[in-house]
């Protein structure tokens, strides 16, 4: 897999960057070393191709996922971060980059310690639910974002939360782009 690796300055947090579509590996670094200073950054490119855009996983229309694929690039993904042992793994995700987040810690529960989702989806429900006790998650919603809906961001709080994660649910004053609350907002979650 196709990466960015920056070793830690200080600390114990490893912050897992996944980009959004069209994005690559560089699209966060810069958002990681702002939200959590002296942290190792792990950025991955993702490495399905969508019209020339790169994402984590299929879909098979705006806002419909291809499960499969979701399963077996979260799958890739858990297999990519065992390589580099952290004592606190968390993520930062972005949009396609957040549904991968997501999808990893409902399908491989314990991998991640927590999660910053920025803009996020439903990625899919599984059955069983996992046992998220102990994992801490913030989502960032635009109350105007028109790629996913207020019914679907909660839909995934509630999800998460059934789990047993911490949620924590963000209405940020914008559409799908990022500002600069979303990253005061990840700055305040990381350090703790």
């Amino acid at each position: 897999m196709i990466h960015k690796h920056i070793p830690a300055q200080s600390g114990d947090l490893t912050l897992l960057l996944l980009h959004g579509t069209g994005g690559d590996e560089d699209d966060l670094i810069p958002i990681g070393r702002a939200v959590a200073p002296g942290a190792a950054l792990l950025s991955p490119r993702g490495s399905v191709s969508e019209g020339g855009a790169l994402r984590f996983f299929r879909r098979l229309a705006p806002g419909v996922f291809d499960e499969r694929d979701i399963r077996v690039r979260a799958a890739e993904l858990a297999e990519f971060v065992s390589q580099f042992p952290a004592k606190r793994l968390m993520a930062l995700g972005y949009s396609n980059g957040a549904n991968i987040a997501a999808a990893l810690m409902l399908l491989h529960p314990g991998v991640l310690k927590g999660a910053v989702l920025l803009r996020p989806m439903v990625p899919l429900v599984p059955d069983p639910l996992p046992d998220l006790r102990g994992t801490r998650v913030q989502i960032q919603a635009g109350v105007e974002d028109s790629t996913t809906t207020v019914q679907n961001t909660e839909a995934l709080a509630r999800l998460l939360s059934s789990a047993g994660a911490a949620v924590e649910v963000l209405w940020m004053d914008a559409g799908h782009e990022l500002g600069p609350g979303d990253f005061q907002s990840a700055k305040d979650f990381f350090s703790v």
